[in-house]
């Protein structure tokens, strides 16, 4: 039988699967849809509930040609009815002609709803600083 933090780790697998194959249809029933939910994109505005999220993601989809992951560094942790995953999102991704590799650090928050591990929060942030720089400029 698969502890709670598998079952996180693959709530979160299909998460990043859904996200690779730009495919609306996947990644909604990966939600609560409720108003409570938000997510946070890489320079984009904190967005609140189900359909500014959704409505996010079809954008993002839309306008993305290719996007895969390699995730690093994930650590899972639940208590309870609720789980976190934090990560490291290397993304190489091509969008308008353009191709890119960005390392993201990323936030996803699930809750056990309605019988599933489902996300209510993403958060991804860019990566400025190589870990241990900001110490090394102010020693």
């Amino acid at each position: 039988m698969a502890s709670d933090a598998d079952a996180v780790r693959a709530a979160n697998a299909r998460f990043y699967r859904a996200f690779e194959n730009l495919s609306l249809a996947e990644m909604e029933p990966l939600w609560v849809h409720e108003e409570r939910v938000v997510c946070v994109h890489p320079g984009w505005p904190r967005l609140h509930g189900w359909e500014a999220v959704r409505e996010s993601w079809a954008a993002i989809f839309q306008n993305t040609r290719e996007m895969r992951f390699t995730l690093t560094d994930i650590q899972v942790d639940v208590r309870g009815e609720l789980a976190w995953v934090t990560c490291t999102e290397n993304i190489l991704s091509e969008a308008r002609g353009n191709l890119s590799v960005t390392a993201i650090l990323a936030t996803n928050l699930f809750e056990w709803h309605a019988g599933a591990w489902l996300m209510v929060h993403h958060h991804a942030s860019h990566v400025l600083a190589a870990p241990g720089a900001a110490e090394s400029e102010t020693a």
